[in-house]
């Protein structure tokens, strides 16, 4: 599941953590790096269920209107629609999501009040209303209204984005990151699954010859930033002639180490995608000029490894 994009950004996190640190060495920062990647499918699970959990609250407030003493015609003869919507309940019988709900040991019981609030909040918006006084519906229905629900209203829930901070010290960065899962799993899970479908996992497969390739694409890609840091510097150095080292804010100078290692080390992966993709980061994660200042420098030097041969690729159309 997780793309290319998210990985480099789980290693951009471990190397800044790693080069601004004199307490963490490489070993301990690569664990920390893959912990810290496996506990995104815990958020994931967490996101999924609590989701399962506000539709329990919903058939709990069906029963109990049920049970009044003097229960009114709309207690009586409720709209069952959203506690009956086949897609949450699909989810709630695969028997890998119970499996993993088990095993992060995932419980709402401390939550009522916060589960009460989301289902309150939620019964009032025109999304909920439309799907609820929709005549009829089917499987596919249900599942575009809950994909709809989630990424418009439960998916950043200020109250449970802020459980989720407290539980965890990675999760504040990775909700967006698991949000987006959340959705891909989602999107996947069909009418004819069974209980026995499995979840996806987290690393993404899918026409791979070695399984293991996106995580070992991540832990290679850590660890050559770091090994091979002080040749980065001198080459760094010399194409900032105007610029001493120390002045460049760090994150540029990680962006680009992390950019020469897929240069030199990843002979499948094409020139621009490399490029493309860290001038994209340096978007969200340094200054407003480093887009223009990490384009030149890397620009630069592919020309520069161009003409010694180094810029070795595999593969047709790979150079760009």
């Amino acid at each position: 599941m997780l793309s290319r994009r998210h990985l480099r950004v789980k290693a951009l996190q471990a190397l800044y953590a790693y080069f601004v640190s004199d307490s963490i060495d490489l070993d301990i920062g690569e664990k920390n790096m893959l912990r810290s990647v496996e506990k995104i499918y815990e958020l994931i699970i967490w996101q999924m269920s609590f989701f399962r959990e506000v539709q329990k609250f919903a058939e709990i407030r069906i029963d109990e209107g049920k049970k009044k003493f003097y229960p009114t015609e709309a207690d009586l003869h409720p709209n069952t629609k959203f506690a009956d919507n086949r897609f949450l309940l699909k989810l709630a019988r695969n028997r890998d999501f119970k499996r993993k709900k088990e095993a992060f040991r995932i419980n709402w019981a401390d939550e009522v009040e916060m589960v009460r609030k989301v289902y309150s909040e939620m019964r009032s918006l025109e999304l909920y209303q439309e799907y609820m006084n929709a005549p009829g519906s089917s499987f596919e229905d249900d599942k575009s209204f809950c994909i709809k629900l989630f990424k418009d209203f439960l998916a950043y829930y200020p109250s449970l984005v802020s459980l989720y901070e407290e539980r965890n010290i990675y999760w504040a960065d990775d909700i967006d990151i698991a949000d987006v899962l959340v959705l891909k799993i989602f999107k996947g899970i069909k009418a004819s699954d069974d209980e026995f479908t499995p979840l996806p996992g987290l690393y993404n497969t899918e026409g791979k010859e070695n399984p293991h390739e996106d995580r070992e694409f991540l832990v290679e890609l850590y660890r050559k930033a770091i090994l091979k840091s002080k040749e980065f510097e001198t080459f760094i150095s010399e194409k900032t002639n105007n610029w001493e080292l120390e002045r460049i804010a760090a994150m540029d100078i990680i962006l680009i180490k992390m950019a020469l290692t897929e240069l030199l080390e990843f002979p499948t992966i094409p020139v621009k995608v490399t490029l493309n993709e860290y001038i994209e980061l340096s978007k969200y994660y340094s200054t407003p000029k480093s887009r223009v200042f990490i384009n030149g420098i890397l620009d630069k030097m592919i020309a520069d490894l161009k003409k010694r041969n180094q810029l070795v690729k595999t593969g047709r159309g790979l150079i760009g």
